[in-house]
């Protein structure tokens, strides 16, 4: 783990990171929109920070749980966009054979648990997780990712006190976007920020810039050290923006076109991109480089994915099993 302002080359990875999930999501969009590719998505176009500077404090043998609105979990977990392209597609070569879509992508080989397409549906798969690498004697953090609207849920508050009780593993991630699809947090919760439940299961609560992709970093860093050594988890807070609608079906009737653009203003690209540059450690040269090696990479697993074979309906439940 190496912090992103420290050299040039975690810089340029990082920045690499947060605009692959942003051309990711945008080709994407384009895709459904020209009636390509088919079902529903969730983007969190806006938010590429939140789990880029998550992941970047993992080790390669930790592991996360993901949600609905997952694609920038997955890819900044290392994630290989032809197979997640694929998925999205209905590909046989996608990372669950085409079958399971934007919100069910998991990849066990680099540490992702799954996405989910229930609210609140991987915090106790994220606590079991760490149980199981506590019980293994195991070196693993699992980070958690959820929205605000999980914060509600039951499963939210059984899982975070077990894994307070026993000091498990694991760093819950709260990607605090203001709205559980359209109904904003100041109307859903009595406290301010969400890290301040933390205090009612004996844990630290921690409220930062979801953004700044250096501030989730170095808070994350410090949650992850405290879950390696044995003290327990930690509930961070990033606080960030989708910019794109709750889903595909999503009007935007409950939010004004002046807040939207308050939060654009406020890129957390650009920002990182203005960071580096002007503290001298990449170059704008430097920048334009990332930027079009990002492009490229997506152009290829569109056209890959696109040219792979088309899952087979026949087989469809293969996998599928029931006990008597």
């Amino acid at each position: 783990m190496t912090h992103p302002l420290s050299d040039a080359a975690t810089a340029r990875g990082a920045l690499a990171t947060m605009w692959e999930i942003r051309r990711f999501e945008e080709a994407v969009d384009d895709l459904f929109a020209r009636g390509l590719m088919h079902g529903t998505m969730h983007l969190s176009i806006g938010q590429e920070a939140s789990p880029t500077g998550v992941c970047l404090a993992l080790g390669e043998n930790d592991a996360i749980t993901s949600t609905h609105r997952g694609h920038g979990h997955c890819i900044a977990k290392g994630a290989d966009l032809t197979r997640m392209m694929a998925e999205l597609l209905a590909k046989e070569t996608g990372y669950c054979r085409g079958r399971g879509g934007s919100m069910h992508i998991a990849d066990v080989a680099t540490g992702n648990l799954g996405a989910n397409g229930i609210v609140a549906g991987g915090i106790p798969i994220a606590t079991g997780a760490a149980l199981a690498y506590r019980l293994r004697g195991e070196d693993r953090v699992v980070a958690c990712f959820f929205g605000d609207g999980a914060v509600n849920e039951g499963a939210f508050h059984e899982a975070v006190n077990l894994a307070a009780i026993w000091q498990l593993p694991v760093v819950f991630v709260c990607e605090n976007n203001k709205y559980g699809m359209s109904f904003s947090t100041e109307k859903s919760m009595a406290v301010e920020n969400v890290a301040d439940k933390a205090a009612g299961y004996g844990m630290p609560g921690v409220t930062v810039d979801g953004n700044d992709v250096v501030a989730v970093y170095e808070a994350m860093e410090t949650a992850v050290a405290r879950a390696r050594s044995g003290e327990g988890p930690t509930l961070l807070e990033n606080v960030t923006y989708r910019w794109k609608g709750h889903s595909k079906s999503d009007k935007n009737l409950y939010r004004t076109r002046e807040e939207i653009a308050s939060w654009q203003g406020r890129d957390p690209i650009a920002r990182f991109e203005a960071r580096v540059v002007g503290s001298g450690l990449l170059t704008e040269d430097d920048v334009a480089g990332v930027r079009d090696h990002v492009a490229q990479s997506l152009r290829s697993a569109v056209r890959d994915a696109n040219a792979a074979p088309d899952a087979d309906p026949s087989d469809l439940l293969d996998s599928v099993y029931a006990s008597a």
